[in-house]
């Protein structure tokens, strides 16, 4: 796939109705939309519909567009606003604005040592071994648990997850196109990462009990 010219030259392309441009950012950047989107709404079909409803937002916005942000970061803000919308219908989301970041802690405290006890702090018993997989189908078993992992997280934690560590955005990134705090970020990828991590913990330690 040919490298996207600079921001500046794509959306002086775009604006002039450049099909051959359009096409290198549709064929680019359309299949992570299609995964963020469907991390607020409740069918791939759905999500599919978003990110069309987004494109034709972007055709029809270009002309706003001021460059301060990236190109693709704007691009993805205005999905994550049309995603947002369409949950919001189908009952699976709620107003970002609406919640406060989550509180508690991510792995339950008393797995680890406290106060006054020797090596405060540590793991009382460590975690079961993870065994490396060696067939095929304990492969794809482990992807379905990842996937029914991801897909289990409360909507903020699943939407960062997905931008951070499937689509491999740069934290900087995330927070714009989220439009959320550096700080809230890190709070939300961390709870993700733990909730998974220990879901494919729980799978692994099934996997190994006799």
């Amino acid at each position: 796939m040919p490298p996207l010219p600079p921001d500046e030259e794509l959306v002086r392309r775009l604006r002039a109705g450049d099909e051959a441009a359009f096409g290198l950012v549709l064929d680019r950047w359309s299949p992570g939309m299609l995964r963020l989107a469907r991390s607020f709404v409740s069918t791939p079909d759905s999500a599919a519909e978003c990110v069309q409803d987004a494109w034709l937002a972007v055709l029809e916005g270009l002309d706003r567009f001021e460059g301060r942000a990236a190109l693709r970061t704007w691009v993805y803000r205005i999905l994550v606003n049309t995603a947002k919308r369409r949950g919001v219908k189908e009952g699976r989301s709620v107003p970002w604005s609406s919640v406060r970041p989550e509180d508690g802690p991510t792995v339950d405290p008393d797995r680890f040592r406290g106060p006054g006890e020797p090596y405060a702090g540590h793991w009382r018993e460590l975690p079961a071994p993870w065994p490396t997989p060696e067939d095929a189908t304990l492969a794809a078993e482990m992807r379905s648990v990842v996937a029914a992992a991801v897909a289990d997280l409360p909507e903020r934690q699943r939407v960062v997850l997905t931008l951070r560590d499937v689509q491999g955005y740069a934290a900087a990134e995330v927070c714009s196109i989220l439009e959320i705090s550096p700080t809230y970020q890190r709070v939300l990828l961390h709870r993700a990462r733990a909730s998974v991590r220990g879901r494919i913990e729980d799978y692994h330690a099934r996997a190994v009990t006799p």
